[in-house]
């Protein structure tokens, strides 16, 4: 199967990454040492995306061998 030439997994995972690192030094700046319980929650956030972007990339990829598998049958009995 090949790739697409435009990923939009891709993008939403690097967006959310660049968000949140944009988040996190925006808030070391604004508010010092008390940003520390912040940043953790950004970064709670960042990873809780990229599990959510990889089970999404994982199902998407089971579904298409599935839908692949099943028309290679097919055309066996056809």
């Amino acid at each position: 199967m090949p790739q697409p030439a435009f990923d939009v997994l891709r993008a939403l995972a690097i967006g959310s990454q660049a968000l949140g690192l944009i988040a996190i030094i925006t808030l070391e700046t604004l508010l010092g040492d008390a940003a520390r319980p912040w940043q953790g929650l950004a970064l709670g956030l960042m990873l809780a995306t990229a599990l959510a972007i990889a089970l999404v990339r994982v199902y998407r990829r089971n579904r298409l061998r599935k839908q692949h598998a099943e028309r290679l049958g097919d055309n066996d009995h056809g």
